[in-house]
């Protein structure tokens, strides 16, 4: 019989960076006293486990990134809904006091409004618009207490 060696391959499990292959110097022998050579070099059986490791490293890193860009995008959309509603608060005081109301039930979803947390955005201009629509908010808060007070 035609005896040949086979080079066993571990598979070893190190962390994110996936399956490695590591060899082994002994030849391992089969039953009835030969063994058998491997058809793959270790460099061949390698190639696929480090391919499949990059690509999930890199597919994580693009998921990751996404999950980045949408939070950014959400922020943006929260302080943008939140300054409208804002806004909407403002017209709606606006029409109560031209009606000749007091405006309380607008003054208290204005206070409410105000009141909620601000999403902050990388946007230098779009800050600047949020912190002038609560600056006049606040203002109106202010009046409405003025008004209050002289009652």
């Amino acid at each position: 019989m035609v005896g040949h060696v086979l080079e066993s391959h571990r598979m070893k499990v190190t962390g994110a960076t996936g399956p490695s292959a590591s060899q082994s110097s002994r030849p391992a022998k089969a039953a009835g006293g030969f063994s058998v050579s491997g058809g793959q070099s270790a460099a061949q059986a390698s190639a696929p486990a480090a391919a499949a490791s990059v690509s999930g490293v890199a597919g994580m890193n693009a998921l990751m990134a996404l999950q980045g860009v949408e939070d950014a995008t959400e922020r943006r959309r929260r302080a943008v809904r939140r300054g409208s509603g804002l806004l909407d608060r403002l017209d709606e005081l606006k029409l109560a006091l031209l009606q000749g109301e007091t405006g309380e039930r607008a003054l208290e979803r204005l206070t409410r409004t105000l009141r909620e947390e601000r999403p902050e955005d990388a946007d230098p201009a779009l800050n600047s618009l949020l912190d002038q629509i609560d600056l006049r908010a606040a203002v109106e808060l202010a009046k409405a207490d003025i008004r209050r007070s002289a009652a």
